[in-house]
């Protein structure tokens, strides 16, 4: 495609080629697994780690866009949707455990987010809350529950060092990665990632609408306490659970539009 001046920096889509839903997940690779969900779907642009698929539920265009890893990319991603008239944002990524009791497989829907990130500080004082819309939230959870898929709902950590999570052992701020991690799991967060309090803050000054549904993949802290090592890795049932939460979206705000 031909670089226009109505064209976006960096997904390097224009204004009419967005629709107004947008599924974000983080890796380029799942953007096609994604929009094969959607009827008509067709590849629109890939620039860095953004690559762009279109697709159509119920006659409206969705909007499947990566926004690669970490709280920059997933920004500026962001500005360049709204830019471009999206204004409902779901995100379908994984993550890790920090609740013990969670197992792997099961969805999370983030009710709010811990913002151990830079990103979100350049548009609101860190005591600014990270919390999704209440309207997408309620979708997904419905959405999870028609379609049968085991689900929990709290808070997530989001950090930008995804090996100080992981080899916290290896970092001069050892001390302080540990105690924090210890804090969150005391305090009742559920999982961990890297892009939801992004999301959460940029949406909410942009006054868009979004949230989060996760796939816990693996959970370390469970793992400690049984000494079993279960994994999953299967993202559909997070996929279906964001297209059947889109679709009741587009009926809700049609019916509101009467």
């Amino acid at each position: 495609m031909e670089t226009t001046q109505h064209t976006m920096h960096h997904i390097k889509c224009a204004p009419g080629e967005i629709g107004r839903y947008v599924i974000l997940p983080g890796d380029p690779g799942r953007v096609e697994k994604i929009a094969a969900y959607l009827d008509n779907p067709r590849h629109v642009q890939t620039y860095r780690e953004y690559t762009t698929w279109n697709g159509e539920l119920d006659g409206e265009t969705v909007t499947v866009m990566s926004t690669g890893m970490g709280g920059p990319s997933t920004a500026i991603g962001i500005e360049e949707l709204k830019m471009c008239g999206a204004d409902t944002l779901i995100r379908v990524g994984t993550c890790g455990g920090v609740d013990p009791e969670l197992v792997p497989g099961t969805l999370i829907i983030p009710t709010g987010a811990i913002r151990k990130e830079g990103t979100g500080r350049e548009y609101a004082p860190i005591e600014f809350p990270a919390v999704p819309n209440f309207e997408v939230v309620s979708a997904l959870k419905d959405a999870a529950a028609r379609l049968g898929h085991k689900t929990a709902m709290g808070v997530v950590e989001c950090k930008d060092s995804y090996y100080g999570q992981h080899a916290p052992e290896t970092m001069p701020t050892e001390d302080e990665l540990r105690s924090k991690w210890k804090a969150w799991k005391r305090a009742g967060a559920i999982g961990s990632e890297m892009e939801s309090a992004t999301l959460f803050v940029v949406a909410s000054v942009r006054r868009m609408r979004a949230a989060t549904i996760l796939l816990l993949c693996r959970n370390r802290e469970r793992e400690n306490d049984t000494g079993l090592t279960d994994t999953v890795w299967e993202t559909g049932p997070a996929i279906e659970t964001a297209v059947e939460a889109i679709r009741a979206l587009i009926r809700a705000d049609r019916e509101q539009a009467k």
